[in-house]
């Protein structure tokens, strides 16, 4: 290779700048943080975000198994145990053994945590509103349908 070919190709390299600011993960670092002071502002009883996935998708799906749970709402075993720990803890969950399979933990809403949920599910409606709306409707189901791609 010639040495001004070589010369040319190091120097093209060099100019390719990598910049912080336009990098995907930044960028998603900073949206996340975005959502999580919105989500903190907005949702009720101090849930956190896995506690409320939790209990959203309970509501959703009713009484399931802490590792079907898991699976659910995308938390690995140590993580869900914890969470339901907690949920439990508040009141807000109960978990027996499963009737067909002892070695299986079910988990189900108590009283009370149907009436949080019931009053969670509504401001995690709003926290989603309120994160995508810099967008404009068509971009807020394009930017999802790309974001579930990227899962």
């Amino acid at each position: 290779m010639p040495v001004d070919a070589f010369d040319t190709k190091q120097r093209r390299r060099s100019e390719t700048v990598y910049r912080l600011d336009d990098q995907v993960g930044f960028i998603l670092r900073q949206a996340a943080q975005r959502h999580t002071s919105i989500f903190v502002a907005l949702m009720v009883e101090d849930l956190t975000p896995t506690q409320f996935a939790a209990l959203a998708k309970l509501a959703e799906v009713g009484p399931s198994s802490q590792n079907k749970l898991g699976r659910l709402t995308a938390m690995d075993g140590a993580t869900i145990k914890g969470v339901i720990d907690r949920l439990t803890k508040r009141g807000l969950t109960e978990t027996s053994p499963d009737p067909d399979d002892g070695r299986l933990l079910v988990v189900a809403l108590t009283a009370l945590g149907r009436a949080v949920a019931a009053e969670a599910l509504p401001a995690g409606t709003r926290i989603t509103e309120e994160t995508l709306a810099p967008l404009t409707p068509e971009e807020q189901a394009q930017f999802l349908a790309l974001l579930r791609k990227l899962r």
